[in-house]
């Protein structure tokens, strides 16, 4: 497995040829009055898209993501992207570090400096880690499936083959959220030998709900605030794990259409008020959604949905998975579970409830995370 340097160069005919579709955009009307209830907002929209033709700057972002150590390799005849920055401390923690839907390893791109070198950030040098931030199969710079099957547990290989047999780790950490919680947690579940410690900001599902004699009330409430939101919000991981390909066509060919579908998103599972830049700047927003604009990895992400939904779940009922476990609940996160409900499937040693934040908390509140890791990590450190 020879592992060669990557770089991130978009060739000038791709940004050319969006500034074009950008400019001829054929805008679908609105209700009057009708804000964000309908779905992405009109208003909002231009306003993001004139910013993209007129004062985004790609080449800015593509520089900084190029001073991060950028690496692709072959395993098992996939390609995978991925970050590797290392710690400036005496012994470094490996730990890799997995992104969800619709986000990137850009996702990461605020915490790296704070884990890589803690000193620097007012932080104390023996909490320092290695980081490896792999781009998820279909997504970004990794390649694309073409075969069906691509699911969590299948990409849990991958990176327990990219820790152990391409990097050389002995024992590492792991952590994630969203699609990269659920890696992260089978990655633990697979090979506990491997793994000192998980780090999650989402806790998944158990295969079966217990029987409600069997819930706390925090667990019902928890329950019933899921089941409201999967009919109010989830409307889009349906299409997902359903029928990915029809939505492609429309997104894969319209730069307003996947900015749409990715915004709403950002806004409706951040802790913003109703203000999507209150979070995140326009920068940022657009950063993410060019990622995947120019690999055109929409349509392979969104297939993920499908593999997980056509695929038996992985854990079955009554299985725990005994690596310790930190989870970090931000509370405007797409659920906020109660410890009891995180029990059931995970050996917690640590709980925090954060003051804010929501489901991309790595972007949004960075020092937050950060901290929750270093103070997790800290006594597993000697197993390593």
């Amino acid at each position: 497995m020879s592992v060669q340097s990557f770089t991130i160069t978009i060739a000038q005919s791709i940004l050319d040829d969006l500034r074009e579709r950008l400019a001829r955009t054929r805008w679908p009307d609105e209700v009057e009055g009708a804000g964000w209830d309908y779905g992405t907002n009109l208003a909002y929209l231009k306003t993001l898209v004139d910013y993209w033709q007129r004062h985004f700057d790609w080449r800015a972002q593509e520089a900084m993501l190029n001073h991060f150590a950028q690496f692709r390799v072959e395993i098992d005849g996939f390609g995978v992207h991925f970050i590797h920055e290392r710690g400036k401390g005496s012994n470094p923690l490996p730990i890799v570090i997995t992104h969800g839907w619709p986000d990137s390893f850009y996702r990461m791109h605020k915490i790296i400096p704070l884990l890589t070198d803690p000193a620097r950030h007012g932080g104390d040098p023996s909490d320092s880690f290695d980081v490896i931030a792999p781009s998820l199969p279909g997504y970004g710079f990794s390649d694309r499936p073409h075969q069906r099957g691509m699911t969590p547990k299948r990409t849990a290989e991958l990176w327990a083959g990219l820790m152990t047999e391409v990097l050389g780790y002995r024992r590492f950490a792991a952590a994630g959220g969203d699609i990269g919680g659920g890696v992260t947690r089978l990655l633990a579940l697979s090979h506990p030998d491997l793994l000192i410690g998980i780090h999650l900001t989402d806790v998944g599902y158990p295969a079966v709900t217990p029987d409600q004699s069997e819930l706390s009330e925090a667990e019902k409430q928890y329950l019933s605030a899921v089941a409201q939101w999967r009919a109010q919000e989830s409307a889009y991981a349906m299409m997902h794990s359903t029928k990915p390909q029809t939505l492609a066509y429309g997104l894969n060919d319209s730069p307003v259409g996947l900015a749409g579908w990715i915004i709403e998103k950002f806004r409706a599972w951040s802790d913003c008020q109703g203000d999507v830049e209150k979070r995140f700047s326009k920068d940022e927003l657009l950063t993410n959604i060019m990622i995947y604009w120019v690999s055109e990895t929409i349509n392979s992400s969104m297939r993920m949905y499908y593999e997980i939904g056509h695929t038996s779940p992985p854990l079955k009922p009554g299985q725990h998975i005994e690596v310790p476990a930190g989870v970090a609940i931000f509370p405007k996160d797409i659920g906020v579970p109660p410890r009891e409900w995180a029990e059931r499937t995970l050996r917690v040693q640590r709980w925090t409830e954060m003051p804010r934040g929501g489901h991309f908390a790595a972007l949004e509140e960075p020092e937050l995370l950060v901290e929750d890791l270093r103070a997790f990590f800290r006594p597993l450190r000697a197993s390593t």
